[in-house]
């Protein structure tokens, strides 16, 4: 099922461009044609190119990690704000900060100072200080907070970064490029496609056109993460089920081992010695009287024999 439909988006007024006096010659192949002095963007291969970064970014964040939104017009803040939270990822709608991708542990310390403040509060210390220093100290805060508050959790740096315009945005696309994040971006007509990797030939100036991308964006992350987070129940009960075998098995094992020791040979040969009538062994007094007269004999006629042969060597030796 595609995403969008070519209706939606011609209502959104994704097709309309910028004046051809500032057209960029790279978007040559992404504009249908020229009205009024302002060129239309092809909605056909618009709905392409959606479909392209939609299914990626649903991969990354399957894959468990974070893409980082950029946004610093006017008619796009309040829009990604509300869309991109409701995913939990990271977004920036204030002023770029400079370094951030390029120094981003410098720009961690600054987000750890949030924690800092917010753990002085608790603890009480505020009550030891002045009433001047707890005023620098929350104001301190609020900036912090207003600059940095919605990439708290971004405590690495991004899989991927969307871009609501490359022309305003164009160090955060220098800071990406540098470190080969792949970039995702609306890109007008007077933009060059050419730096972004996923480019969405669309209407960057338009609040509608901006909140039904963004839209679309938003609910291809949240599909991603719905997956990753069945496949994790699945490795679970998976995990459970392989417990469960071996377990069966180490109990089968110890009790083979059981039977195979002595112990429970014995108690195996004490049963069947229990279950078969025991053979009554022979006493020599109970010997028949006949087989003791054969054996008295047998013995008599030989010590006669020997007698005999005696008797003639004696009668050899007088000769």
């Amino acid at each position: 099922m595609p995403r969008t439909s070519f209706e939606e988006l011609l209502e959104a007024g994704v097709h309309f461009g910028h004046l051809r006096r500032k057209w960029n010659p790279a978007m040559a192949p992404y504009i249908f044609m020229e009205r009024n002095g302002i060129h239309i963007i092809d909605l056909h291969k618009t709905i392409v190119k959606i479909e392209e970064a939609a299914s990626a970014l649903k991969q990354i964040a399957k894959s468990g990690r974070k893409i980082l939104f950029v946004a610093t017009k006017k008619q796009a803040k309040d829009i990604v704000d509300e869309e991109i939270q409701k995913i939990n990822m990271p977004y920036v709608t204030e002023r770029w900060p400079g370094g951030m991708l390029t120094n981003f542990p410098t720009i961690r310390k600054s987000v750890k100072k949030m924690g800092v403040i917010d753990k002085m509060e608790q603890d009480g210390t505020f009550g030891n200080l002045a009433k001047r220093e707890r005023l620098q100290i929350m104001r301190q805060r609020a900036k912090l907070e207003k600059n940095f508050g919605s990439i708290a959790d971004l405590t690495r740096l991004p899989a991927a970064l969307f871009v609501v315009d490359v022309m305003k945005e164009y160090i955060a696309v220098r800071e990406a490029k540098r470190l080969n994040i792949p970039v995702f971006a609306i890109v007008d007509t007077n933009s060059d496609p050419r730096e972004v990797d996923f480019p969405i030939p669309a209407n960057d100036d338009a609040s509608k056109s901006i909140s039904l991308l963004i839209g679309i964006m938003a609910r291809a992350i949240q599909e991603g993460l719905d997956e990753r987070k069945v496949e994790k129940e699945k490795d679970a009960s998976a995990k459970e089920k392989k417990g469960g075998e071996r377990k069966e098995k180490t109990e089968t094992r110890r009790t083979r081992a059981r039977k195979g020791s002595p112990e429970g040979k014995q108690a195996e040969g004490g049963d069947e010695k229990s279950a078969r009538p025991a053979r009554p062994r022979r006493k020599p007094q109970d010997v028949k009287p006949e087989e003791a007269d054969e054996s008295d004999a047998g013995s008599k006629g030989a010590e006669d024999v020997k007698e005999e042969a005696v008797a003639e060597g004696k009668s050899d030796k007088t000769e």
